[in-house]
């Protein structure tokens, strides 16, 4: 396999992995949390490098480090998850640069870990994201109706018996696992984009639930195809290419809603 079909296996996987997870972030109104994780995820990417082991596994470290940082100063008295949400992501945002700076001879361009380098992704990368992605769609078949009912009525989930902690717990290793595996394709700063846009456009098209969980990973997917094919027509870098191609749906989603209703307006 070429390295332009790498790319776009590694498109359609990372992006329908993305719209996907996406969801669960959109509906639990976890993207400040996903966006401080993306940045966040960073350093340990930097770390990775400067110690030459494997990037997503440096990336995955930090990221559990990050998630425990995040809960334990979101329990601090009148503070909140936003709080820490932006404590974390301008922290470790700064600390990735720091180290980079220290260490002038990084054997990879820190630029890779930032908009990332789908035309350089390994089959390992690929692989990693796909085994994401099988456990991801797992997760919504069996357990579903759970996270939903979680989702929107929580208080309703704890008076049914339920326990919130392991829907929550599962919903934040997706959420990691993705940030980590769209790192080497789109990087650290892009990731959020492939993440909320495919997700948040199938939302303003989408009539159920269930639609949203359909479409954003088609969008995603179509995002990254799309990305990549614009990326080689312009000659320019793939990770911003995808990002506003998936950017580009939202608006587009946007307009045709607004116009629907427009029309209904029309014609009360």
């Amino acid at each position: 396999m070429g390295y332009f079909e790498k790319a776009l296996l590694a498109a359609v996987v990372i992006g329908a992995l993305s719209g996907l997870v996406g969801t669960l972030v959109l509906l639990r109104r976890r993207t400040f949390f996903a966006q401080a994780l993306t940045h966040a995820t960073f350093p340990g990417a930097v770390a990775a490098a400067i110690l030459g082991v494997s990037i997503p596994l440096g990336a995955f470290l930090a990221s559990i480090a990050i998630v425990g940082v995040m809960t334990l100063i979101g329990r601090v008295r009148r503070q909140g998850s936003q709080v820490a949400s932006g404590i974390v992501l301008t922290a470790g945002f700064a600390l990735g640069v720091l180290l980079q700076s220290l260490n002038p001879a990084l054997p990879v361009h820190v630029d890779s870990f930032l908009v990332g380098s789908i035309l350089t992704v390994t089959t390992m990368d690929v692989a990693l994201a796909g085994g994401v992605l099988v456990v991801a769609l797992l997760a919504i078949v069996f357990l579903g109706k759970e996270i939903l009912f979680s989702t929107f009525d929580r208080t309703g989930y704890r008076a049914a018996g339920y326990r919130e902690w392991p829907i929550e717990l599962l919903s934040l290793a997706l959420i990691t696992a993705t940030v980590v595996t769209a790192m080497p394709a789109v990087g650290a700063i892009l990731a959020i984009a492939l993440i909320a846009a495919p997700a948040a456009a199938a939302r303003l098209l989408a009539r159920t639930t269930t639609q949203i969980l359909v479409a954003a990973p088609v969008l995603g997917a179509v995002a990254g195809i799309g990305g990549v094919f614009l990326s080689r027509a312009l000659d320019i870098a793939a990770g911003p290419a995808i990002a506003l191609t998936a950017t580009a749906f939202f608006l587009a989603a946007l307009g045709v809603r607004s116009i629907g209703r427009a029309r209904l307006r029309l014609t009360a």
